[in-house]
């Protein structure tokens, strides 16, 4: 307990009055002669000890009065946790600022980081003299002490949001480990922020109170400058029909559009970007929304040129928060892949299934297949030369000649995709696990697995893989059990690097992967080519209900795309994430010439063995332009995280858990801030509760004494 007027409390020593008062006027007793009666002698005895009492009653009230008034204007306040000491006494200061693009939310002509800078500007004149001071906002990297105060008060005033902004909870543990390392005895940690939920993920709560845990008494200060009720409309991730496709396929392009604070109009456009560079409008669409409700959007885009094309989808007008009023995107287009399919005699008829479902022939005679299948029967694969192909598919191989499998391997190696479907012709196995075969292949083949019943199908654990991130959204409802497998073959120990993609009800491996060189191999256990009228291994291409083969359409296509590396292209990316651009067999310089959304430009090289060209620094949101000697001219999009421009608030409650036993204050004004820095320095006055006892304690005594004088 402190006392804000310790000399206050020698008041105290008042109480001698009434006691020094109560012996004067004690009455003495006086000597009569008088006959002795035994009852009025013991009527005497009981009537003095209850005046006693009474007196002594009246004289602890009044000693209680005297003594809670000096403690009353003496101040005294209580802390029941951390460390008791003068408000005036230096502390060592971490001050915390959520710098996510959320931040720039506007209202009043004042956005959110610009009044957490003001209530931090004026928390830093209130800081004792001779305090630790350090500023930390949520941009990566350690934090540390400013050299004085002006320097915390310029690093407050250069305060800007950044992109790729980390969540608050894991700066707030930085500030942590910072005062930790502080001498000073007393520290105090300040969060400046909107409290956004994206700024306290739950897997980051764990980590924040271990580092608060070895903090000792740290006073805890969450200033709130966000919005109740925020108004806003925004725009959601995008989704690209593919990141690199045909110049045969449309592009589309999906968005959700939110709706938060208040009902209204909004117009969405999308722009390409011409031959020179300018942004022209292809579509509009226009919406109404009421609060709280989204809208999934669709743009189509087609006759798209071969090359890298770069756009944006944005809002019509302006809300509260700009950055999530626009969306960037790019897309790489290339001619049609094509497709080398080997099957066994007759070929065509084999190839069908797989053939149809990578180049209907709707689609060929319209020119909108993205892949040319060209067909032929493995004995004419040894004379085929393969370097005019994207990928090599083999549909339920016979045994091999080892210069095939030599020739296979080394075609993968150089940075091509080889798809191999095994099937009832893969006899005998001693052919399939000879070690040139085993270059190849995922391991070696043990023995066909049945299910007569149609109780097994492919049934994947996750849709992580690339190859099923077409699945995704649908997990749950794909129909897998709809295309039973009723026969495959079963693989003994795993060659090194082979990876499961797809496993089988029953656990065992269905699709797997293997890298090879620069390149991929593919292998399924059960053949896509069987007809399925003649003891089929699966119906797999057809499935048992009419028009519920799509997922068996969307596989083959996934398989087809990673091969060829569609699917591996990135050019789209997060702020933050490192950017890497594949390097064609065509490209022979190292040295490119990196063009920033924000026009700076700056070099970058890469080493030739590596293929590749990585740009790790990836702040700014927007278009990135890659140029070097020659033709080569690419590029990529880097958009913000979701997270980072979500309003939606977390609740004290959820708040309470992430800081765990910790104990926090929240405040929205300079008033709370002060009142709330003065309970966690000082404690919690006693005044008001003091005042109201010594009320009742007068009250008391004027009743006792009344009533002792009147009797």
């Amino acid at each position: 307990m402190t006392f804000v007027n310790t000399s206050l409390l020698a008041g105290t020593a008042l109480v001698a009055l009434p006691i020094v008062l109560h012996l004067i006027m004690r009455q003495r007793p006086k000597r009569f002669e008088f006959p002795a009666l035994r009852f009025v002698q013991q009527r005497h005895e009981t009537n003095q000890r209850r005046l006693r009492l009474r007196h002594l009653l009246l004289l602890l009230l009044r000693v209680a009065a005297i003594a809670l008034l000096a403690c009353a204007l003496a101040r005294p306040s209580v802390k029941f946790s951390g460390m008791l000491g003068s408000r005036e006494a230096p502390v060592a200061a971490a001050l915390v600022f959520d710098a996510a693009p959320r931040m720039d939310y506007r209202q009043n002509n004042r956005t959110r980081l610009e009044a957490a800078q003001e209530l931090g500007q004026w928390l830093l004149a209130q800081l004792p003299a001779e305090s630790e001071i350090a500023v930390l906002d949520t941009r990566l990297g350690p934090g540390a002490f400013q050299v004085d105060r002006g320097a915390a008060r310029q690093q407050i005033d250069r305060l800007a949001a950044v992109a790729n902004s980390r969540p608050v909870a894991e700066t707030v543990e930085e500030a942590a480990r910072l005062l930790g390392e502080s001498e000073l005895e007393r520290k105090e940690l300040y969060v400046f922020t909107d409290l956004a939920r994206g700024a306290w993920p739950a897997d980051a709560a764990s980590g924040l109170r271990g580092r608060l845990g070895k903090l000792d008494g740290v006073g805890i200060y969450v200033i709130d400058v966000g919005v109740e009720n925020p108004a806003n409309y925004g725009l959601g991730e995008l989704h690209l029909s593919a990141q690199v496709l045909s110049s045969r396929s449309p592009l589309s392009v999906e968005t959700d559009l939110s709706c938060s604070g208040a009902e209204g109009t909004r117009a969405v456009e999308l722009l390409l970007a011409g031959d020179d560079g300018a942004m022209l409008k292809r579509s509009e669409q226009t919406h109404t929304l009421k609060s709280g409700e989204a809208k999934r959007l669709e743009f189509r885009i087609g006759s798209l040129g071969e090359g890298t094309h770069q756009g944006l989808v944005r809002l019509v007008g302006q809300d509260g928060l700009e950055a999530d009023d626009v969306r960037y995107f790019t897309v790489e287009v290339k001619p049609p892949w094509r497709v080398l399919i080997a099957a066994p005699e007759p070929a065509q008829r084999n190839a069908l299934f797989l053939s149809e479902a990578l180049a209907p022939e709707m689609m060929r005679r319209q020119g909108l297949a993205r892949f040319e299948c060209r067909v032929l029967s493995l004995a004419e694969l040894a004379d085929q030369p393969l370097g005019d192909y994207a990928a090599v598919l083999l549909l339920d191989p016979r045994p091999l000649e080892p210069a095939v499998w030599r020739k296979l391997t080394d075609y993968a190696s150089d940075g091509h995709g080889v798809g191999v479907f095994l099937g009832r012709h893969a006899l005998p196995v001693d052919s399939f696990n000879a070690a040139v075969a085993q270059e190849l292949l995922p391991g070696k083949l043990l023995r066909q697995a049945r299910s007569p019943d149609g109780d097994n199908y492919l049934a994947p654990r996750s849709y992580e893989h690339p190859i099923l991130a077409e699945f995704r959204e649908l997990a749950g409802a794909v129909p897998w059990h709809l295309s039973p497998v009723f026969r495959y073959w079963e693989l003994g120990e795993m060659n090194q690097g082979v990876g499961v993609v797809i496993r089988y009800l029953d656990g065992r491996p269905a699709l797997v992967e293997r890298p090879i060189g620069s390149g991929w191999a593919v292998c399924m256990t059960t053949p896509v080519s069987d007809d399925p009228n003649r003891d089929p291994w699966n119906l797999l291409p057809v499935s048992i209900e009419p028009g519920q083969q799509w997922p068996f359409v969307i596989l083959a296509n996934q398989i087809a795309n990673y091969l060829v590396g569609s699917i591996e292209e990135q050019f789209n990316y997060v702020a933050g994430q490192a950017a890497v651009l594949p390097l064609g067999a065509e490209v022979q310089t190292w040295n490119f010439l990196v063009t920033a959304p924000d026009g700076l430009k700056f070099t970058h090289s890469t080493e030739p063995t590596k293929r590749q060209l990585v740009v790790p620094s990836t702040d700014q949101v927007g278009h990135y332009q890659v140029e070097a000697a020659g033709s080569f001219r690419r590029g990529f999009s880097v958009n913000l995280a979701p997270r980072q421009t979500k309003l939606t608030r977390v609740p004290t409650e959820e708040l309470k858990e992430i800081f765990g036993p910790f104990e926090f204050r929240v405040a929205r004004s300079r008033h709370e801030i002060d009142r709330d820095i003065s309970r966690g320095r000082v404690g919690r006055e006693l005044f008001p509760p003091l005042m109201l006892l010594l009320a009742a304690v007068l009250a008391g005594e004027l009743l006792v004494a009344n009533r002792f004088y009147r009797e």
